[in-house]
């Protein structure tokens, strides 16, 4: 385990500098170009059509610094919900790989040399999955003690750690996911601050830079609260998938462990 913490830690610090890459590229590139030829033309047609309506685009919407923001944090999310995901991926795929016995055979005496040695034959990385580490600690207590109900204690302690450690990690995304409207509000707070800035102009008839002030306000908010939105779900989805591992491997451990440790012979 304290190689992972590492891993992960890199891993989010390179997510993070690779969204900002993307997203920035994307915006230098593509939606700022985009949104200022688009303002340029509806500025013309309104000026030469004082009763045209002024459209809408989605490169204006999303053209400023605190949606730029907010996508760079929701990718880094993401990605780091994905690493996440998939190693709960992994956990499930040890859960009918380790004990030797299926439907058909859980009721068969379990030999626990067996076991013992099929655990210890595993690759560093899978033995730090959550289900080798139970089995081992009900194993190790089970040859301590022989009692049938430790070994339950013990694989159950070690489930319910590993789902205190999964709800602590999850931290970073919810802040996440915390910060993304916080920004649209900010981006809110400057454009509003902005129009009201540019009143004097606008009591003498020109409102074009309150209205792109406001729009500033409106739109970060806008694209802050649908990111969020997003982003929760699929923080919600991840939570469940882990949710599912931790009580999928305490399943597990009761039915092709404890269960068959009950007709073993003392």
């Amino acid at each position: 385990m304290k190689k992972a913490i590492p891993i992960e830690f890199v891993y989010q610090v390179f997510s993070l500098l690779i969204a900002i890459i993307i997203v920035h590229a994307l915006y230098v590139a593509v939606i700022r170009p985009n949104a200022n030829a688009f303002m340029e033309r509806e500025v013309a047609r309104m000026k030469a059509d004082a009763e045209y309506v002024q459209q809408r685009s989605i490169f204006v919407v999303i053209r400023d610094f605190e949606q730029e923001a907010c996508f760079i944090l929701a990718l880094w999310a993401f990605s780091i919900m994905g690493y996440k995901g998939y190693a709960s991926y992994r956990e499930r795929k040890l859960l009918y790989n380790l004990v030797d016995g299926e439907d058909e055979q859980h009721d068969a005496e379990l030999d626990t040399n067996q076991l013992n040695r099929r655990l210890d034959g595993l690759p560093p990385r899978a033995r730090e999955a959550l289900l080798p580490r139970a089995l081992g600690a009900a194993l190790h207590r089970f040859s301590a003690t022989g009692n049938v109900q430790d070994v339950s204690a013990a694989a159950r302690e070690v489930c319910q750690t590993e789902a205190d450690r999964l709800e602590s990690e999850l931290s970073i995304i919810r802040y996440i996911a915390w910060a993304i409207p916080s920004i649209g509000f900010i981006g809110t707070v400057r454009g509003i601050s902005d129009a009201l800035a540019q009143a004097h102009r606008a009591v003498e008839g020109d409102i074009t830079g309150v209205t792109q002030s406001l729009g500033v306000a409106f739109n970060s908010t806008f694209v802050a609260l649908a990111i969020s939105i997003v982003v929760m779900f699929f923080v919600h989805q991840l939570q469940l998938a882990q949710e599912r591992v931790v009580l999928e491997t305490e399943t597990y451990c009761d039915r092709y462990l404890i269960h068959r440790l009950k007709r073993s012979p003392a």
